[in-house]
């Protein structure tokens, strides 16, 4: 299967400068990938550690097993960086490079790596939860759920971008991922004995539509936003961590509304709020002294009482 772009289709906004064919989260789950494939091949040559192969206690340690036969909660991440074999690992990984690096140019990489891996771990946890009420699951790996997030992300993304089935039967995005998402339905609703996890591939897929959705009304960026503020927070000395609405400069009783429509009110509110975006992306220590010393005077002024240091 190979991707092409056509600049006439109406989803497609050519970028001249910032796009990279191997953004780093891709290029980094595909290097380990490859290195624990490889490790996989060493450890498979027969290596023994007290007279028992090395691969079987490496296999009940990372491979995803049932609940209750041999299941351990990081298996839920460390079956998908795991292949059975060369054609295996090769499609996975050019599938996720294919489709994969336009979200993570368009979305940025930290919020392409929590999206794929909030593939894959949803993706485990249906083949644990869901795929024993149709089939039988043994132990699995494979990325094939964290690729099926990104396939289906990319199909509402990019609809009508034309993919070359074999390299030369060109097919658009939605009609392709939808005809193997019915595939897998199908397969996984019937139990099929071919020793693929269907449902975990559903459960990716899930993840990969609801995740398009809410981007698309800016709530994955609230919360990815919220989460980084409440962490830049956390991390400024002497801030107050117990919940409460942030009202900076809100010093005086009964004056709450005279002060939100005070043009410096939002002024230093702004202020207040470029400081905290700061922590969230570099950390506290980047900030200059002045910023530091803006940050501590509406620690004070929001809890006189507490000892800031």
């Amino acid at each position: 299967m190979s991707a092409y772009r056509s600049f006439n289709n109406s989803d497609y906004r050519p970028r001249f400068g910032g796009f990279s064919f191997f953004p780093p989260v891709i290029k980094n789950v595909i290097l380990i990938n490859v290195a624990v494939f490889v490790l996989q091949l060493v450890f498979e040559s027969g290596l023994t550690f007290g007279g028992r192969p090395i691969y079987y206690w490496f296999a009940e340690t990372f491979f995803l097993y049932p609940l209750g036969d041999g299941f351990l909660p990081w298996q839920l991440v460390t079956y998908m960086f795991l292949h059975g074999n060369f054609t295996h690992i090769l499609f996975n990984m050019l599938m996720l490079w294919m489709f994969g690096m336009e979200l993570e140019n368009t979305w940025g990489s930290k919020k392409f790596l929590i999206f794929y891996f909030a593939s894959g771990i949803v993706a485990g946890l249906a083949n644990l939860f869901i795929a024993p009420m149709f089939s039988t699951p043994g132990a699995t790996i494979g990325a094939s759920g964290g690729v099926y997030g990104v396939l289906t992300a990319f199909a509402l993304m990019f609809p009508n971008r034309y993919i070359y089935l074999w390299f030369f039967v060109p097919i658009r995005a939605k009609y392709l991922i939808t005809f193997l998402f019915f595939i897998e339905v199908y397969n996984g609703i019937a139990g099929t004995m071919d020793g693929i996890a269907h449902i975990a591939h559903l459960g990716g897929a899930v993840v990969g539509a609801i995740w398009v959705l809410l981007d698309r009304n800016g709530s994955i960026d609230r919360m990815l936003s919220s989460v980084g503020r409440r962490r830049a927070v956390d991390s400024a000395p002497g801030w107050d961590n117990s919940p409460r609405e942030a009202k900076f400069f809100d010093f005086t009783p009964g004056r709450e509304e005279a002060k939100k429509s005070d043009p410096e009110f939002d002024k230093s509110q702004k202020m207040i709020d470029d400081i905290l975006d700061k922590i969230s992306v570099s950390g506290y220590s980047s900030l200059t002294e002045e910023e530091k010393r803006i940050l501590l005077d509406a620690s004070k002024r929001i809890h006189p009482d507490k000892d800031h240091h």
